[in-house]
């Protein structure tokens, strides 16, 4: 039957072809990068950073790059150059719990050059670089280290990457403690439809509406596994004395039913103080002097294997117009159909983007 609407779901998108393409490119890279010196230690770095003050996490001439900084480190740690691979790029003011990468080094002996010494263990690495990494701005460190075989690559072997996304929503200005650190969204934003609008938008697709000018991918066809929101305490978190008094009393009444507690309030409890407005002057029944009223705070979650240039960003900023009501879950349908970068929303902010997890099978 032709003219059927299936045939231009993007659901039906055969995955296997992407998937061997991809794979050939990323084993003749790999290839390309395989150190052939037997006398040296490939490392695995995973690495933690506050994105605002990098130009990005690749290197660029005169810029501060997540790159740049952690190769200069490591040259005064081992007295010679190395170059640094990233499994994952991230833009100028975007954040990362953990990215990873890998390193070659050759550990040569300071007091008899040409001496070649055994490697160094991955926890006096760690070490090491942290010393180097905290004299500079301190907003980068090394959060684990692991040896790995010469043709273990950081970017082609990594297995799945999760993005986290923060956005903050109130009417209040943004806390000089989240400046740089989550997107501000001044108005409210509907859950429910943001999570509905989810659906539409993961598994296998054609992501051309969501990839932006530059992107250097082969294909726009890619595997969204997760897309996610939920609504998660503000942070940092500091409970008022009403919830320390709830806290205390869920506790008493768990150890009376001989329960174990429960640690945490549900999210309820961490309400914003707009939707807390009695008569007195329009003035909310938890406000107090000298305390800040409360944002709402949600988490966007993607996971894939790859992701296209600003996909996550151009995925929040749909979602976001989706919260505040300027768009359905039918808009988003056709914003994906469209298969063009200019049917999207306006991009979400780099501030509000951190790199969670890059996933490996390792050795």
């Amino acid at each position: 039957m032709t003219g059927s609407p299936t045939e231009s779901r993007p659901s039906k998108i055969l995955k296997t072809q992407d998937h061997n393409d991809q794979d050939k490119e990323d084993k003749q890279l790999q290839d390309l990068s395989m150190s052939k010196n037997p006398r040296i230690q490939r490392y695995l770095v995973a690495i933690e950073y506050i994105g605002t003050r990098f130009s990005g996490s690749q290197e660029q001439p005169n810029c501060r790059t997540v790159v740049g900084v952690l190769e200069e480190a490591f040259h005064k740690f081992i007295g010679q150059p190395v170059s640094i691979f990233c499994s994952s790029r991230t833009d100028a003011g975007v954040h990362a719990l953990s990215n990873v990468c890998h390193v070659d080094v050759e550990r040569i002996s300071k007091r008899k050059p040409g001496e070649v010494l055994p490697p160094h263990e991955p926890a006096v690495v760690r070490r090491a670089v942290n010393h180097f990494l905290q004299k500079n701005e301190g907003d980068i460190s090394v959060i684990d280290v692991r040896c790995v075989p010469n043709d273990f690559h950081a970017r082609f072997k990594a297995q799945e990457r999760t993005y986290f996304y923060r956005l903050v929503s109130g009417s209040e200005p943004l806390s000089t403690f989240e400046k740089e650190r989550a997107w501000h969204v001044p108005e409210k934003l509907d859950l429910y439809a943001m999570q509905e609008a989810c659906k539409v938008l993961v598994g296998h697709h054609d992501f051309s509406s969501f990839r932006a000018a530059g992107c250097q991918a082969n294909s726009p066809i890619r595997t969204l596994d997760e897309l996610h929101v939920c609504e998660v305490p503000a942070t940092p978190y500091f409970p008022s004395i009403t919830e320390r008094e709830q806290n205390n009393s869920s506790l008493k009444d768990s150890l009376t039913c001989s329960v174990k507690p429960e640690v945490g309030l549900p999210i309820n409890s961490f309400s914003n103080t707009d939707d807390m407005v009695d008569t007195n002057n329009g003035k909310s029944n938890l406000e107090e002097f000298g305390i800040r009223r409360r944002h709402r705070s949600y988490m966007v979650t993607a996971r894939a294997r790859s992701f296209l240039y600003h996909q996550v960003r151009l995925l929040v900023g749909v979602l976001k117009c989706v919260g505040t009501g300027e768009l359905m879950t039918s808009d988003v349908e056709r914003i994906l159909n469209a298969k063009t970068v200019t049917a999207a929303s306006p991009m979400a902010p780099a501030c509000g983007l951190y790199l969670g997890r890059v996933k490996y099978d390792l050795p």
